[in-house]
């Protein structure tokens, strides 16, 4: 069963569980488990994405359960008109805030992208991140005898494939347990110290105007047990009370 943050007769969205693909896909054709599908079965009704998230990355996904609808929402998210925030842990100290102005080549995939150009200029990508908390933990991860921390929220301007993990990959401060863009030291040691295997990314908010009735909304997604145990031990709890609850309890709709 997946968490349902949100529904009307327009909208649904749910707290994505990290790991999940949103839908099939001939690429992952082993698969069995999908948002889509399982979300379709569970609520009866049919449903249309309207935007992504990474298969590791957990938190509030939006679809709508029309056509029209979904081609509504699609053009809020092309014209940036969604407010997007996510939290992640990161290596290192991450002072104050700042916005990471920094273009990103399209990444393509090798066989779905394989007639793309692979020469096409690099796009601009622009990310707003603030300092949270740091924590110093007395793990030895690599050439030092402590281990550094810091508890980020990001909320992207635009939306290009991993920007956030790329972006913060560019700053030398990577989303612990990115296996692509992260140090595979520093996601071994946090995966043996802290047991925490996952990408320490979370899609925690989006804030929009429903494409019907026009109210603001805003849809929160809460933390789950990786990141519950993650808190307690850095000692980081209550720094997002609003996102702090268990996995298994309903996730609330904000509307302002």
């Amino acid at each position: 069963m997946l968490d349902i943050i949100y529904q009307d007769e327009h909208l649904v969205a749910v707290n994505k569980p990290a790991g999940w693909l949103v839908h099939r896909s001939w690429l992952a054709r082993h698969e069995t488990v999908f948002v889509m599908q399982t979300l379709r079965d569970q609520i009866g009704q049919h449903v249309f994405p309207v935007h992504r998230l990474d298969r590791p990355t957990s938190g509030v996904l939006l679809m709508a359960l029309s056509s029209e609808v979904a081609r509504t929402l699609a053009q809020q998210f092309e014209f940036h008109d969604i407010q997007k925030t996510y939290h992640a842990v990161v290596r290192g100290y991450v002072e104050g805030d700042d916005i990471i102005d920094y273009a990103l080549m399209e990444q393509l995939d090798k066989i779905a992208d394989k007639f793309a150009d692979p020469d096409r200029e690099a796009q601009s990508a622009i990310t707003h991140y603030r300092s949270l908390a740091k924590v110093e933990c007395p793990v030895e991860i690599g050439r030092y005898p402590t281990s550094r921390f810091s508890l980020l929220e990001l909320m992207p301007k635009t939306g290009r494939k991993h920007q956030l993990r790329r972006h913060m990959a560019h700053i030398r401060h990577p989303i612990i347990g990115d296996t692509t863009h992260g140090d595979l030291r520093q996601n071994r040691g946090v995966a043996k110290y802290y047991q925490i295997g996952r990408l320490m990314l979370h899609a925690s908010h989006l804030r929009l105007k429903h494409p019907v009735t026009g109210e603001d909304l805003l849809l929160t997604a809460r933390w789950d047990l990786s990141w519950q145990h993650l808190l307690e031990q850095f000692g980081w709890q209550g720094m997002v009370p609003d996102l702090e609850c268990l996995a298994t309890h309903k996730c609330l709709t904000t509307h302002k």
